[in-house]
């Protein structure tokens, strides 16, 4: 590695480290300079999930408060969710080693749009969610408090895990749009949460990347890891965590939910491309 590919990949790890702690989209940066510096795609990909896991670390320092107030008010829940998320991790970096990269790679633009519609919709759909289940509670005598652990969430978590751990881009902007449609939490509280289950489903796929690749598997195209650029977008995105934190706590709701949208509207151009 020459001096200017560690400080590109330095630079663009610490960009990657504010956004995926303040949205999530952090490997749009990443990845695309990892190939464009000569890595193969599989490389590439298990290279820069490897090196972003310290930016995760960082920004779940950054809104430590935020989590502790999820954990607190929801026992239980964070638990069940982290849980999920590290199953479809496993399943996601799984699938990555045995089916073709174009295979996924297709819908991946559609679930981007997806989610960027449950996060427009969200207001709206949240009230009717919170007026329906009122309105059963009622009927059944019952606490109208939200079913927030059940089945549905749970799967529709484990599969941002499966699409995490396979590829990553805009991991965040799905587990935004999950985390809001279900919980009446602030969207700060939900942006901690995000990183937790973000931070989870990285490490877990580097994880599965790091012991395939040392076991040779795979033959030329194996996923083993580039020590020397994993490294260097580790430093830049542990600074870069700790800045998201700071910039991504003091951002008002609205201005959040427009850089989520406006970062996954990217995402889309970028695959698209």
């Amino acid at each position: 590695m020459g001096i200017g590919e560690v400080a590109a990949l330095l630079g663009v790890g610490m960009a990657a480290g504010v956004i995926n702690v303040v949205v999530g989209s952090g490997t749009l940066v990443t990845f695309p300079t990892l190939l464009a510096f000569g890595y193969t795609p599989v490389v590439a990909n298990v290279t820069n999930t490897v090196g972003l896991v310290s930016g995760s670390l960082s920004g779940i320092h950054g809104y430590r408060a935020e989590i502790n107030e999820f954990r607190t008010a929801r026992r239980g829940r964070l638990l069940r969710l982290i849980l999920a998320s590290l199953l479809g991790a496993i399943t996601g970096a799984l699938l990555l080693l045995v089916l073709p990269a174009k295979a996924f790679k297709a819908i991946v633009p559609a679930l981007i749009a997806l989610a960027l519609v449950l996060i427009v919709a969200q207001p709206r759909l949240s009230k009717r969610i919170a007026a329906r289940r009122a309105a059963a509670a009622e009927a059944a005598g019952e606490s109208a408090a939200p079913r927030d652990g059940a089945w549905g969430v749970l799967a529709a978590v484990y599969g941002s895990g499966v699409y995490g751990g396979y590829f990553g881009a805009a991991q965040g902007v799905l587990l935004m749009a999950i985390l809001g449609l279900t919980f009446s939490d602030g969207l700060q509280i939900l942006n901690g949460v995000k990183n937790v289950l973000a931070c989870v489903v990285n490490a877990i796929a580097a994880v599965v990347f790091i012991t395939v690749g040392a076991l040779n598997l795979g033959g030329d195209e194996h996923p083993s890891v580039r020590w020397g650029a994993a490294l260097a977008i580790a430093i830049g995105a542990l600074i870069g965590g700790q800045i998201g934190a700071r910039v991504g706590r003091r951002l008002p709701p609205k201005v959040l939910k427009a850089l989520i949208i406006t970062v996954g509207l990217a995402a889309i151009i970028s695959m698209l491309a």
